[in-house]
C-alpha cells in the first residue's frame, strides 16, 4: 500500500502535536476535524458525514482512529496506523434514537485509561457538536473539556517538501481550469457549462497527475450578482458585457491551491480594467513584502497603501492560511492578511492572498496561493493576472 507520505511524516506530526499538548497540559487530545484527521493519520473517506474521531493521548506513540465499522476498512487504504489502531463502532449506534457513537467513545477511552487528566476537544470545530460535548463531558466525570481548536491546525500551518509539491501540483491544475472556463465563456455558453467545463480539468488534472474533488464549490458569480462574493452561477446563457467572477481552486490530494479571477465577456469597460490593474498593484505589492518573520498584517498594510493611494477602502481580510481542505473550507482558520493579525510567517506556510474589490453592480478579483520562501512568495499558479477576455 503506498501512503501519500512515509510514515516517519506522520510519527513526525504526532509528536509536534504532543509537544504543543504539553505545552497546555493537555493529556488527551479529541481531534473531531476531518482535515487534521487527515493529517494526523492519513486516514481520508467521506465519512465525516457520522460521528468520527482521532485520539491522541500525549504519551501514546500512535494516535487512534474511531469511526463506522464500514469505513474503518478505508484506513487499511489511506492510514498510516497500526490495526489495534482503527477502531470502529457497531452500525447499531448509526441513526438510533437511542443509541450514540460517543457513548460507545466514553467506555473505549475508559477501558484505556484515557479518562484521566485534562481533555480538550476542538470546541469550535465544525464537527464537533452540543450533543457530543454533553455525552463525552458526562460520562468522562469531566466537569468541562479544555478548548483544544487550531491546536492541530497551528501545526499543519509550515508544510513539508511533500505537502509543496502536491500544492504545487495543484495550482497548475487551478491554472489549467481557469483558462479552459475562459475559453467557454462566449455568449449564448450556460453559465453551469462553463462550469463543468472547469470541473472537468480540475478532476482531471494533468496528463502527469490528476485532481481532487474540491471540498467547496466554487464561488462563480455572473453580472450583478458578482458584487456578492459567496453565491454560485446558474444555468442562464451568458451575455455579451458580462463579467464572471470565478474563485475556484486546483485540488491535488486534499491539497488544495486557490485561484481566482475574472472573465469579461466581449470588451471591457476601461472602468473594470483599471481597477483590475490597481488590485493587480495591490497584490504584487502585497506580495513582495512576503519572507519569513514578517506578519501577516504587513501583507495588509502593503495592499492597504496602494489602494488609499488611489483613493479606494476595503475593510475586509485580504487571505489566509491554505492546504488540506475539507468540507466545507480550504482555509487553516488560524490567522488572516488583515491588519492588527500579528502572525509571523515562517518558511513553507502557504496562504492564499485574494485582495478582492466589490462594488454595488458588479467584484474584480486577482489572487494568488503562494508559499513563503527566503527568497519572497512562490506563486503556485502561473495565470495572467488581469481582467481576462474571452
Amino acid at each position: 500500500m503506498q501512503l501519500l507520505f512515509e510514515h516517519d511524516e506522520y510519527r513526525a506530526r504526532v509528536a509536534k502535536v504532543q509537544a504543543a499538548m504539553r505545552g497546555r497540559g493537555i493529556d488527551v487530545l479529541l481531534v473531531s476535524n476531518p482535515a487534521n484527521q487527515f493529517w494526523l493519520t492519513g486516514y481520508d473517506g467521506w465519512s465525516f458525514y457520522t460521528p468520527q474521531m482521532v485520539v491522541v493521548h500525549v504519551d501514546a506513540a500512535e494516535p487512534f482512529w474511531f469511526g463506522r465499522k464500514m469505513d474503518a476498512v478505508g484506513a487499511k487504504f489511506t492510514a498510516y496506523l497500526a490495526e489495534e489502531n482503527v477502531i470502529p463502532y457497531p452500525d447499531k449506534y448509526v441513526g438510533s434514537d437511542t443509541l450514540h457513537p460517543m457513548q460507545y467513545l466514553v467506555d473505549l477511552l475508559k477501558q484505556k485509561g484515557w479518562d484521566k487528566g485534562r481533555i480538550a476537544a476542538e470546541q469550535d470545530d465544525y464537527y464537533y457538536t452540543a450533543k457530543w460535548n454533553r455525552i463525552l463531558v458526562a460520562g468522562l466525570g469531566q466537569g468541562e473539556f479544555d478548548d483544544g481548536f487550531l491546536l492541530v491546525n497551528r501545526c499543519r500551518m509550515v508544510k513539508s517538501e511533500r505537502e509543496l509539491i502536491y500544492m504545487r501540483q495543484a495550482g497548475q491544475i487551478a491554472a489549467l481550469a481557469q483558462d479552459a472556463a475562459r475559453q467557454m465563456c462566449k455568449p449564448g455558453v450556460r453559465q453551469c457549462d462553463v462550469m463543468a467545463e472547469l470541473y472537468r480539468v480540475t478532476t482531471s488534472g494533468t496528463p502527469e497527475f490528476g485532481g481532487t474533488f474540491p471540498c467547496k464549490p466554487p464561488n462563480a458569480m455572473v453580472g450583478e450578482r458578482a458584487s456578492a462574493p459567496h453565491l454560485s452561477w446558474t444555468d442562464a446563457p451568458l451575455e455579451e458585457g458580462e463579467i464572471f467572477y470565478i474563485e475556484m481552486g486546483g485540488i491535488r490530494h486534499r491539497y488544495h491551491a486557490p485561484l481566482s479571477r475574472c472573465v469579461y465577456v466581449g470588451t471591457p469597460p476601461a472602468e473594470l480594467v483599471e481597477t483590475t490593474k490597481i488590485i493587480r498593484e495591490g497584490l504584487e505589492a502585497a506580495l513582495d513584502v512576503v519572507r519569513p518573520g514578517v506578519a501577516c498584517q504587513d501583507m495588509a498594510a502593503a495592499w492597504d497603501a496602494v489602494i488609499r493611494k488611489h483613493g479606494i477602502e476595503k475593510d475586509s481580510r485580504i487571505g489566509y492560511p491554505v492546504g488540506i481542505g475539507f468540507p466545507p473550507t480550504w482555509g487553516e482558520l488560524t490567522c488572516s492578511l488583515r491588519a492588527g493579525d500579528t502572525t509571523v510567517m515562517e518558511e513553507n506556510m502557504t496562504f492564499h492572498c485574494i485582495p478582492a474589490l466589490w462594488s454595488d453592480t458588479y467584484g474584480l478579483v486577482v489572487s494568488e496561493t503562494f508559499a513563503v520562501t527566503p527568497q519572497g512568495a512562490e506563486c503556485f499558479a502561473d495565470c495572467p493576472r488581469e481582467l481576462l477576455v474571452a
